[in-house]
């Protein structure tokens, strides 16, 4: 069997060591404030778009109904 590189050793060693994460300190003085948002209104041309892809989705699936039939 191969001998362990010291970069191998160095890896196991460092990894049980814990690992610190800082936190973004909020600020005490400033409010949050909260906003109703109307989704309907601002996301319209979502569902525009969702429905021509379903309208595209069904129309391929008909092609590939009609051309496994025609074909087979």
């Amino acid at each position: 069997m191969a001998k362990k590189s010291r970069r191998a050793r160095r890896r196991a060693s460092e990894a049980g060591q814990p690992v610190r994460i800082s936190r973004p300190v909020r600020s005490l003085t400033s409010e949050t404030q909260v906003k109703e948002v109307d989704f309907a209104k601002e996301y319209h041309y979502v569902i525009e778009d969702l429905k021509r892809i379903a309208i595209t989705a069904v129309a391929l699936l008909v092609l590939l109904i009609v051309l496994a039939v025609l074909i087979g």
